[in-house]
């Protein structure tokens, strides 16, 4: 049987552990459903939530965790998890105010500095995944103990640089950063726009790739994925790399936005990313899942705080408490599944 036969089968294995096609059908569709009903929710409740402006301002909210969705869609499908995104964005947030400031008076030119330091918050996110993944793939430790040790490392570097405080770029700087988040291109919002070009992207990876195929095939069953020759080591740093790279290219738009960096910067993003990709379909277990839901998944957890925020139905700080029962709601009618 040939390699593309055998990640078939074994994706296809668990699809059939999923449940039946017609089951499959209602999960894919859920998501979509309970957006709509939710937006009419909305509508109903104030009559701004329907505006032009309040769609933008939610989808521009949506931008920095559905970019890291994305990334976290690739390794939950792979069967891993990483609890440090939030962390991991806060640190390298610091990380590039601390080069702008810097590069501005080294090189002697600030728009220099800004796009060095944009490249920068990319080529760190790709890093850090990358020892996550080394370690995960190459030590054999647990996703979920190394991400969980990163998680309060890179905090604390951070708050170290800060000195418990936080890293502010400079006004000259901030003027210059300031259109990559408060800029639009044809009257959308330049976040939006990044969000959708990831999406489409990460959508090619997953379903037109060959690294795509194997991710799904190794969350399906990976030693049927090590017998079809697959690099199971090398697709699990890439997956990894790809969600830091993804965290990277969040924390760039992010950083605009305030034009600072603190301690509670990226807080709880690792729980509203795993939140959108499960309620996107993914299977907890991994194998399953698609760029699409987690999409979806993402605008439809911003528009319930969203709606949270307009109407005071509960307490704005209790929006992380709506979404870790999401999370328990998800995974309790997903018990059934693979």
């Amino acid at each position: 049987m040939s390699q593309p036969e055998t990640l078939q089968g074994a994706a296809a294995g668990g699809r059939r552990e999923n449940g039946t096609p017609l089951a499959e059908r209602i999960a894919s569709i859920g998501p979509v459903i309970g957006l709509i009903l939710l937006c009419g929710l909305g509508a109903l409740l104030n009559g701004d939530f329907a505006t032009l402006d309040n769609g933008l301002n939610v989808l521009t909210r949506t931008a920095f965790i559905g970019i890291i969705a994305v990334g976290m869609c690739f390794v939950i499908i792979l069967g891993g998890i990483d609890l440090s995104v939030g962390s991991m964005a806060a640190l390298i947030a610091g990380c590039v105010i601390m080069f702008i400031n810097w590069a501005a008076g080294a090189l002697g030119s600030p728009l220099l500095a800004v796009v060095c330091g944009a490249g920068l918050a990319v080529l760190l996110g790709a890093v850090f995944g990358l020892i996550h993944g080394v370690l995960i793939a190459k030590g054999r430790i647990e996703p979920f103990i190394v991400t969980l040790g990163t998680l309060g490392i890179f905090r604390a570097y951070l708050t170290y640089f800060a000195d418990g405080g936080a890293l502010t770029l400079e006004n000259n700087l901030a003027d210059i950063y300031a259109p990559v988040y408060y800029g639009s291109l044809a009257g959308v919002p330049i976040p939006v726009v990044v969000f959708l070009l990831v999406a489409i992207v990460g959508a090619v990876i997953l379903n037109k790739t060959a690294f795509g195929r194997h991710v799904q095939a190794i969350g399906s069953n990976e030693t049927v994925a090590r017998y079809a020759a697959v690099d199971v080591e090398r697709v699990k740093i890439l997956t990894y790399m790809l969600l830091g790279i993804c965290v990277g290219i969040a924390t760039l738009l992010y950083v605009p936005r305030l034009g600072s960096a603190s301690p509670t910067t990226g807080l709880l993003w690792e729980l509203e990313a795993i939140a959108s990709v499960i309620v996107g379909g993914a299977a907890l277990k991994g194998g399953h899942g698609s760029i699409t839901g987690t999409v979806i998944g993402a605008i439809l957890l911003s528009v319930i705080s969203n709606i949270l925020n307009l109407t005071s139905l509960i307490s704005v700080y209790l929006n992380a408490a709506v979404q870790g029962f999401v999370i328990i709601t998800v995974a309790f009618l997903q018990k059934g599944r693979r």
